[in-house]
């Protein structure tokens, strides 16, 4: 019946008197780890952040919709400008294929 916790069924801090005593004083104020806890000096704690361990997390979803609203935030300032280059390539491609054709030479006569 010996070791840490005795026959009395609780856990080995409790079975030591000095240890239950010294739980109810003012100096420890809960079990490890507990916030009220005293900060305990020389111990050394690494942790990573989420991105270091995701680097790429929701990165393409993110992708999508910035992409989405940015492109929705600027059309006025390229689609316009897009619309009137096609326009003016389209007339400048008729008016070619009109002016080097039989009914354009004969309309403009041929130089030359």
């Amino acid at each position: 019946m010996g070791g840490k916790g005795g026959s009395h069924g609780l856990g080995p801090d409790l079975a030591d008197p000095f240890r239950a005593k010294l739980m109810h004083t003012s100096l420890v104020k809960g079990e490890w780890g507990n916030p009220k806890c005293i900060p305990q000096k020389g111990i050394i704690t690494y942790g990573l952040s989420p991105n270091r361990l995701k680097p790429l997390a929701g990165a393409v979803r993110a992708a999508v919709f910035n992409t989405f609203r940015r492109t929705r935030n600027q059309i006025l300032y390229w689609g316009v400008p897009l619309l009137v280059g096609y326009q003016a390539m389209q007339w400048a491609t008729e008016r070619n294929e009109y002016l080097n054709s039989k009914a354009g030479r004969a309309e403009f006569g041929e130089e030359g």
